[in-house]
């Protein structure tokens, strides 16, 4: 029997979160924190979670600290959302984060863009072959940063592992997205703009059909608000959800992304929902870019 995949499909055509990892006052994943913020995005009708995805501080987390967010995350979904389980590292780290994920109820993983000063095109194509054969069962999300891939080598992955059914495409270029997918087979992948709401517009003009979400952990609303837009075609609506979000994003995606998550956390903590704690390399907010993360916050809040 072919498995289709479909469930996982819909799930990535849609808004896909990737939710912070809290931490308590003594630096350790903070559960209850945890367990809360999903059910805030879960209430507010978040259907795709991402656990230990960049905005979670993937790379920041111990090995039992991503199996431990893994774990709150499948539990705490249960049958209302589609959990799809960030993994990466070297092979055979991302493959038993896999295995862990499907053990404990996963039904997709995305796969973190190598993290390798030498990177080739075929080494991409082995990299994410051997994790998606070893978990056939699930669906395979390949996460995209590089835009010098081209999209014949996500064909070529495909081929081999009709598993890998969506791309997490994180390239900033929109006409390079556009190209790449239909490369790749535009068709044949669902395709998420990586890059979140401030290129989703672009992105979904040219294919795109979900997006991923820091934002959503502190507004909701906003983001399903702009999914719903794009879905039925009123760019015009969609584009000013992105005015609204215009300040937050450039906040987060300054000097490099360096503030990326904190920007997020900042505004979460002004909302009393988790501590404002971030792992380095990532750092805390100086205090004028504080109150205006928070000014924003209570805004969409109100």
């Amino acid at each position: 029997m072919t498995t289709t995949f479909e469930t996982q499909r819909e799930a990535l055509a849609d808004v896909v979160a990737i939710p912070v990892t809290p931490f308590a006052e003594d630096g350790s994943v903070d559960p209850d924190t945890h367990r809360a913020l999903l059910r805030r995005l879960l209430d507010a009708g978040i259907r795709t979670l991402t656990p230990n995805g960049n905005t979670g501080e993937f790379y920041a987390l111990t090995p039992a600290e991503r199996r431990l967010v893994t774990e709150l995350t499948l539990d705490e979904a249960g049958d209302r959302a589609v959990v799809l389980a960030g993994v990466g590292h070297d092979v055979p780290t991302a493959v038993a984060s896999a295995r862990h994920a499907r053990e404990h109820g996963a039904r997709m993983v995305m796969v973190h863009q190598p993290v390798h000063p030498y990177v080739s095109q075929s080494g991409w194509v082995d990299y994410h072959r051997a994790i998606a054969e070893a978990v056939p069962e699930l669906g395979v999300v390949p996460y995209l940063r590089d835009a010098r891939l081209p999209g014949a080598r996500l064909a070529e992955l495909a081929d081999a592992c009709p598993n890998v059914v969506g791309v997490k495409y994180a390239v900033p270029d929109a006409a390079r997205f556009a190209a790449f997918a239909r490369d790749a087979g535009l068709d044949r992948f669902v395709w998420v703009a990586g890059l979140a709401e401030p290129y989703a517009p672009s992105y979904f003009s040219a294919g795109a059909t979900g997006f991923t979400s820091g934002l959503v952990n502190v507004a909701p609303a906003v983001s399903l608000n702009m999914i719903e837009a794009l879905r039925s075609g009123d760019y015009p609506a969609a584009m000013k959800v992105w005015e609204q979000i215009r300040r937050f994003e450039e906040l987060r995606a300054a000097n490099g992304s360096a503030d990326n998550v904190t920007v997020v956390k900042e505004a979460l903590a002004s909302l009393g929902l988790c501590r404002r704690d971030v792992r380095p390399p990532s750092r805390q907010l100086p205090g004028n870019e504080r109150a205006e993360v928070a000014a924003i916050a209570s805004g969409w809040s109100a």
